[in-house]
């Protein structure tokens, strides 16, 4: 059945491309809408940057015909800008000035006089549930929704094989066809391995005989850097074996690495080490720098408002990977914090001479890097387009890093299943070109009391 939608102002903002995306149904622009997309054209950031798109595509339609009668759109149904609606009336509890309830006051308009279903589509909440008690129809824009976190891929699985199997498996590895799972009643069944799918196998005749491998190809290969100590660093946890091997890959192997984990599972601890081992201690030229970009919810978009330089202006969002640092380049714990003025040296150092450099998400628009280690720290924090953006920055020999936390949504208008963290992830799943890995609560290293924690409020938050 063909519907109307009445399209929000932050639906064009997260995703500028959404109005190809409802195929033949009718769209209508509230003219409250226009005047928003009007007044955030000049905003700096990626907020500035999607209004001027989606304005631009409002520019190639309007070429086309009169959008107040409405265009017919490529892809199919037809745009239009709705001016009028202004005497439908609305509840008193809701101020008709607020731009919100002037796109409420469209949407009982055109429910009126329409035949057709009319439904409002925003990334607002609030205003889904203000439609509700106004008797509108109004939905999430879903074209960039993932699956739920329980149904998210995670990179690993455990599987049984053989116990004949395991003796030989360190030298050649072993065919996925002698992997199997078992479900809660026994019943064995053949898993649906994925290309660089980390596996713990395990002895079909002892579960004390386990060994760790990556899908490649037709078979699951041993772990290649299973040994390794970057920068003095070893695993502690199977995940962490995972984490390592994805990182230590050239990039020319995986230029992509996804890494989603709850707090203190080292995920920017690990990735930190990676890339100090890669240009300090074996220096082989693989990278020429470390790059950190850490989004922030609060100031992203209006950083060019703050005092000082680029770098000032982002020391804030640096505070937890100078944090790591401090333990990375002064790896004695009982020494570590004697002498504050010279570990503070050691870390001025590292970022004077190039080493690490840190710049702000929205800086890195339109750039390209070459044989750079790229770090994406809270990368929940980003959209879909911005993770898409970042991704294709990458040039030859970049190594590409997104961290985050998927549970830790701080930006508006995202969750866990439409932040550009969780959408890289479905995605690029299956990617010969990518490793991904999900921590476990139960892989937490910072502290016991951190464990514990993350343990507990994890089952308090998504009960089982």
């Amino acid at each position: 059945m063909v519907k109307t939608f009445v399209i929000d102002t932050n639906v064009l903002i997260q995703a500028p491309y959404a109005l190809d995306c409802f195929a033949d149904n009718h769209l209508v622009l509230p003219l409250a809408v226009l005047e928003e997309l009007d007044g955030l054209k000049k905003a700096e950031g990626e907020r500035g940057a999607n209004a001027r798109t989606a304005i631009r595509y409002l520019e190639r339609i309007r070429h086309q015909g009169d959008l107040l009668k409405g265009v017919e759109l490529p892809g199919g149904g037809t745009l239009r800008v709705e001016a009028n609606c202004i005497d439908v009336k609305l509840p008193e509890s809701m101020p008709e000035e607020k731009m919100d309830n002037r796109i409420l006051k469209v949407c009982l308009g055109l429910a009126e006089r329409s035949q057709e279903p009319v439904v409002l589509v925003t990334k607002d909440i609030l205003l889904r549930v203000k439609a509700q008690m106004a008797g509108v129809a109004a939905e999430d824009f879903i074209n960039e929704q993932v699956s739920a976190r329980e149904d998210q891929y995670t990179g690993r699985i455990a599987c049984f094989i053989p116990d004949e199997a395991m003796k030989d498996f360190r030298k050649k590895g072993v065919d996925c066809s002698l992997l199997y799972v078992t479900d809660e009643k026994g019943n064995i069944s053949m898993p649906e391995l994925v290309e660089n799918e980390f596996v713990v196998l395990k002895s079909d005749q002892s579960l004390r005989k386990t060994q760790l491998g990556r899908v490649k190809g037709k078979k699951v290969v041993p772990l290649e850097f299973r040994k390794a100590k970057p920068y003095g660093v070893a695993p502690r946890n199977a995940g962490q074996h995972f984490l390592q091997e994805a990182l230590m890959l050239p990039a020319e192997e995986v230029p992509l690495v996804i890494v989603k984990g709850m707090a203190g599972t080292a995920k920017t601890f690990y990735s930190l080490a990676v890339g100090l081992e890669k240009l300090l201690n074996n220096p082989t030229g693989e990278y020429r720098r470390i790059l950190i970009c850490r989004p922030n919810a609060q100031f992203d978009d209006d950083i060019g408002f703050l005092p000082g330089d680029e770098q000032e202006k982002i020391s804030p969002l640096m505070r937890p990977v100078i944090d790591n640092l401090e333990q990375l380049i002064d790896s004695s714990e009982e020494e570590r914090f004697q002498d504050e003025e010279e570990l503070s040296g050691k870390i001025e150092e590292v970022f004077a001479r190039g080493i690490i450099q840190a710049e702000a998400l929205n800086f890195i628009r339109g750039r390209s890097f070459v044989k750079t280690y790229l770090i994406v720290d809270e990368a929940q924090n980003t959209t879909p387009n911005q993770i898409k953006g970042i991704i294709t920055r990458a040039g030859k020999g970049t190594k590409v890093i997104l961290l985050g936390d998927p549970n830790q949504i701080d930006r508006p208008f995202l969750d866990e299943r439409t932040n550009g963290l969780s959408f890289a992830s479905e995605h690029m799943k299956g990617s010969s070109l990518t490793c991904q890995i999900t921590l476990t609560s139960q892989e937490c290293e910072r502290s016991e009391l951190a464990m514990d924690a993350v343990t507990r409020f994890s089952r308090s938050i998504h009960p089982a």
